[in-house]
């Protein structure tokens, strides 16, 4: 069994997955064991960054969802931290940096291993994502399939194209950023809080569903043959 582990470990594609599922594994056990932080402390403490927040912020923000911290998670915090509007600015901002981060990470760690051994049904879904177009991205981001950070590691091991993720990934973010970084403020400070600012969210999301219900029915339009799955 351990001369097994090792001769696997020693082809290159099957060592870098290892790599992969050992790093999202230590992201996990993080997540468990740093304690979370007062949210009531936090207004202050863009005042103590001083020129530097948009940029702890934006960077910050990427680091922890490339930690697999959950985005609405981080968005309530960096609107309480920063109000609703650049709170939620700078969390997409994160989000677009986390997404390109998480999915490189995915794409040089684990796509080798995913190409070489996928057959069958596997195979065929990994083509439906190498062709997935931006409303598919959109629809994939808003099923609640998984984190932020885990689908973006995640599309990296499949055939998929950046530019259609990363731009999907923006866009399927941008509804709940305004609402979830409003609600972060609100905690805070409830009576500053100008609810308009939710506007954003609410014709956010009544787009992505839009985008995204056109896009379901193309694909389900579509002809079914032996490399064209129909999604799951």
């Amino acid at each position: 069994m351990i001369g097994r582990v090792r001769r696997l470990l020693g082809q290159r594609s099957v060592a870098r997955f290892a790599v992969l599922l050992l790093v999202l594994g230590l992201f996990g056990l993080a997540l468990l064991l740093v304690p979370r932080p007062d949210v009531a402390q936090l207004p202050g403490l863009a005042d103590r960054l001083g020129p530097l927040a948009p940029v702890a912020a934006v960077g910050g923000g990427a680091l922890l969802m490339v930690a697999l911290v959950p985005r609405t998670a981080v968005t309530v915090v960096w609107g309480a931290i920063f109000g609703p509007l650049l709170g939620a600015g700078y969390m997409l901002a994160a989000a677009l940096l986390a997404a390109a981060a998480g999915f490189a990470v995915g794409r040089l760690l684990g796509r080798e291993f995913v190409a070489e051994r996928v057959r069958g049904r596997l195979a065929r879904l990994d083509r439906w994502f190498t062709r997935q177009s931006l409303l598919g991205v959109i629809s994939v981001r808003l099923l609640p399939v998984g984190g932020f950070g885990l689908v973006s590691y995640g599309y990296g091991t499949t055939g998929a194209r950046l530019a259609p993720f990363l731009l999907g990934s923006m866009l399927a973010s941008a509804p709940s950023a305004f609402g979830y970084a409003a609600v972060g403020a609100a905690v805070v400070s409830p009576g500053e809080v100008n609810w308009l600012a939710v506007a954003p969210a609410g014709l956010g999301l009544v787009a992505a569903l839009a985008l995204g219900a056109r896009w379901w029915r193309a694909e389900r339009a579509r002809p079914v043959d032996q490399s064209t799955p129909r999604p799951l």
